[in-house]
């Protein structure tokens, strides 16, 4: 197979400074998210503005089961990808192939299998997520259009993380900002043009991820691409496949327990808000819109660290992977911190771009002040999980991503609540980023001489 100039080889990854490859990597996969969460924010104006205060609370109904779709995807395109930077940074090429191969199976099992499932019992999920009479009808309508999509969407999402991961960030980052902007050109025209109301949100969603999977496509099919198709090597690898649900548990469980979390969250606001039980759960809706903006460009700071970790670990390089985790750090506590600034000092601004509702904005101003006290400090979390799964040490990942979203909240949202009503359910938010924060700066300090011992044993 022949190799292609260095510019378009990950081989970079060992050889140029930490800095040009965060510029390199996560700028790309920051602007990315960006663009994706600004979608996501820009989507739901539109739902609040073109359809109604209560489609907002039926969207945020919604997003439990939105995580556990992309959960589904993320457990093979994460790991995937960290595998595949790893096979790179060992200058093992064909395995790298190979797992692209088997990333395309899987992604098309895994759509198949949940978006039927899903599908034949969506009602009764949408009840146990905390639907109502007044907004299953709009949660029903949204969902069902997604996961008809489910498989391009999983395709998508599952190729273009091995774009980047096998030197194409600023490809990665098209494919995205592609998706973003025939979303955001479509949305408006669906809901406003042909009154299609919240489904045409959701018929604006698929339609932009259709124009990614299209281009993910052709950069995997072209023989030019540094790592792609080859059909004579193996597309359903028992080894392989063992190895990416390994690492990709991770991200998977973060992705479960975040359904949870918006589970528990949204009964308890149904229950300590009582007649206004719906309208909290739209304020939560815009909370939770806000707060994701921020967790996903974080997380476009991890998707660029996740190759340079995952290369420079299989090369045994210690001093790169150390540098990589600290400047992770310290930018993702910039993100987050940026975050907490503007939602402290603009609740009532945020909240009235979503909704003209005067009670949901009182509800979603309490909500900001209290859930963003220790915000700061979430994006530092976030990328020491991630490192541990970039690094292939997805027990300590999947660990710290259960403290965050389950160990520490579930025991907060059951007492809080009970002393404090609505604004219990904000300080429990905040209680576990904190406690989750400093135990994973705690688990980073411990094992890293260990990891490096090991490396530089190899």
């Amino acid at each position: 197979m022949p190799i292609p100039p260095q510019s378009q080889s990950p081989t970079s990854l060992g050889t140029k400074t930490i800095g040009q490859l965060l510029v390199q990597y996560s700028l790309p996969a920051i602007i990315a998210s960006l663009a994706t969460s600004l979608y996501n924010i820009v989507d739901s104006i539109f739902i609040g503005r073109g359809v109604g205060a209560m489609a907002i609370s039926g969207l945020a109904i919604t997003f439990p089961l939105m995580n556990l779709v992309i959960g589904f995807c993320t457990l093979i395109a994460v790991g995937g990808a960290t595998i595949s930077s790893i096979f790179l940074g060992q200058k093992n090429l064909k395995r790298a192939t190979d797992v692209v191969n088997n990333v395309l199976v899987l992604c098309l099992i895994h759509s198949v299998v949940f978006g039927s499932i899903t599908l034949i019992f969506l009602d009764p999920i949408l009840i146990f997520f905390g639907a109502t009479s007044e907004t299953i009808g709009y949660a029903r309508e949204f969902m069902r259009i997604i996961l008809y999509g489910t498989p391009v969407s999983y395709i998508f999402i599952g190729l273009n993380n091995l774009m980047r991961a096998t030197g194409y960030p600023k490809k990665a980052m098209i494919s995205a900002l592609l998706s973003v902007l025939v979303n955001v050109i479509l949305a408006p025209i669906f809901i406003f043009v042909f009154d299609w109301g919240i489904a045409g949100a959701a018929f604006a969603t698929i339609c932009g991820q259709f124009s990614a999977f299209i281009w993910v496509l052709i950069h995997f099919l072209s023989k030019k691409s540094y790592v792609h198709f080859e059909w004579r090597d193996r597309f359903f690898s028992p080894d392989l496949i063992k190895r990416i649900y390994a690492i990709g548990l991770s991200p998977f469980l973060m992705n479960c327990c975040a359904c949870l979390v918006v589970v528990f969250i949204n009964k308890a606001l149904l229950a300590y808000a009582y007649d206004l039980g719906n309208v909290a759960v739209g304020a939560y809706g815009i909370v939770n819109r806000t707060t994701m903006f921020f967790v996903m460009i974080v997380f476009g700071v991890t998707q660029g660290m996740q190759p340079i970790l995952g290369y420079n670990y299989g090369a045994s390089n210690w001093p790169r992977v150390k540098e990589t985790l600290v400047k992770g750090v310290l930018l993702g506590t910039a993100i987050s911190t940026v975050g907490w600034i503007l939602t402290e000092s603009f609740p009532d601004v945020i909240s009235s771009m979503f909704t003209t509702d005067c009670t949901m904005i009182d509800i979603a101003r309490e909500g900001f002040r209290i859930y963003f006290i220790f915000y700061p400090v979430v994006g530092a979390q976030i990328v020491i999980q991630n490192y541990f799964q970039s690094i292939g040490k997805p027990k300590l990942s999947i660990f710290l991503s259960l403290t965050r979203q389950l160990i520490f909240l579930l025991p907060l949202l059951w007492i809080l609540p009970k002393h404090f009503g609505v604004d219990g359910v904000w300080a429990s938010m905040a209680g576990s980023d904190f406690l989750a924060f400093v135990l994973a700066l705690l688990t980073v300090l411990i094992t890293s001489p260990k990891i490096k011992r090991a490396l530089t044993q190899k």
